[in-house]
């Protein structure tokens, strides 16, 4: 289905595709490229039609072994169509996740799509008290690949770096952002400010980088242009990272927030995670708890290489997040009533983690 009246450009730009153009970071995407003079057409593709006018829309789902169809124009496309939800089936979003990403690449090497540009996460990289702060685009990838989104990331990531070799002459740019915040974001990782209290493991410092879905956007932007120092060297960089410069250590995470930090072991707190999320408590598993309590800040160079600045700083970006999460309560990325939230936290560091199993039971029975 082909929808959407596109008023024809005298630009000789590429014709860029956006995947997820409906909502969140795809939609604030087309809306930057339908400006740009530079961009000859955008073609936006999602299930459904969105609101965001002089694109051309084509309504598809990115699994569809048909996608090919909608792609016959395209130069450039950015994939953004990834489930982030912290609540949904593993299974169910590893699935979705990592056929979407598969078809996209397939599709678009069918289509002689020139570059595909498949963002991911800085997760790949692993959160570990030995990080380099910052690490480096080119870092070796430490993330655990097991059933949290991290997993998912990184079998994507094994799709991109497959393409050369399946796909001849297709371009793939994986793209790394820090944790997002912005409107609509909803991660394990942003449910974190959601708790009364900030966790901390004894002996570990966690340094914060923040990526707002308006800069990703905009490096999205500058990467499909391929601008400056892509440019110069006649093809897009294979990794770029995206985020805030610098980072926030802890103290100024918690004068910002207003929050003061629980400190626990970290066998006490990754150990009675893990047994949360094995009776089906918490939906993440324990090593999802290493994203907020190791540092893994990724340096940009590419982009910076290439000019681009980020609009936010870490301290507007976290409280940009603050806004977006206020009213709402989470213990151990779990939604809870604000009540139960603060009783896990009352008593004090150790009985907060493991009063969440009973917090949580609390709020289910008051559901049915």
């Amino acid at each position: 289905m082909t929808t959407g009246k596109v008023r024809p450009r005298r630009s000789t730009g590429p014709v860029v595709a956006v995947t997820g153009a409906a909502t969140g970071a795809g939609r604030l995407l087309v809306r930057r490229l339908a400006g740009n003079a530079d961009v000859r057409k955008v073609v936006a593709i999602d299930g459904h039609r969105g609101d965001v006018a002089g694109v051309l829309w084509r309504v598809a789902d990115v699994r569809d072994p048909l996608l090919s169809n909608r792609l016959a124009d395209v130069d450039v496309l950015v994939h953004l169509d990834i489930d982030r939800s912290p609540d949904g089936d593993p299974r169910e979003r590893r699935t979705y996740n990592v056929r979407g990403a598969q078809t996209v690449v397939t599709a678009s090497a069918a289509a002689r799509v020139r570059h595909v540009v498949l963002v991911t996460s800085a997760m790949v990289y692993g959160a570990a008290p030995d990080n380099p702060v910052p690490l480096s685009e080119d870092a070796p990838l430490r993330g655990e690949a097991n059933s949290s989104i991290v997993g998912d990331f990184l079998e994507m990531e094994e799709v991109a770096a497959q393409a050369p070799v399946t796909h001849p002459g297709l371009r793939v740019t994986v793209v790394r952002p820090a944790a997002l915040v912005g409107p609509g974001i909803d991660t394990v990782v942003s449910r974190h400010f959601e708790a009364p209290r900030l966790l901390a493991v004894k002996g570990c410092a966690p340094c914060w980088q923040f990526c707002h879905v308006d800069d990703l956007a905009s490096a999205l932007e500058q990467i499909v242009l391929d601008t400056g120092a892509a440019r110069a060297s006649g093809a897009p960089p294979r990794v770029v990272g995206v985020g805030c410069d610098g980072w926030l250590e802890l103290e100024e995470v918690e004068e910002i927030t207003g929050k003061r930090r629980f400190e626990l072991p970290a066998a006490l707190t990754f150990g009675t995670a893990q047994r949360l999320h094995r009776l089906g408590i918490t939906p993440a598993p324990a090593t999802d708890l290493h994203y907020v309590a190791y540092p893994w800040v990724v340096d940009c160079a590419a982009l910076r290489a290439a000019g681009w600045k980020p609009a936010y700083d870490n301290a507007s970006a976290l409280r940009a997040l603050l806004e977006e999460t206020a009213g709402r309560h989470a213990v151990v990325g779990r939604r809870v009533g604000g009540k139960e939230a603060t009783m896990a936290t009352a008593a004090g560091a150790t009985v907060a983690v493991i009063g969440a199993a009973a917090a949580v039971r609390r709020a289910r029975k008051r559901r049915r």
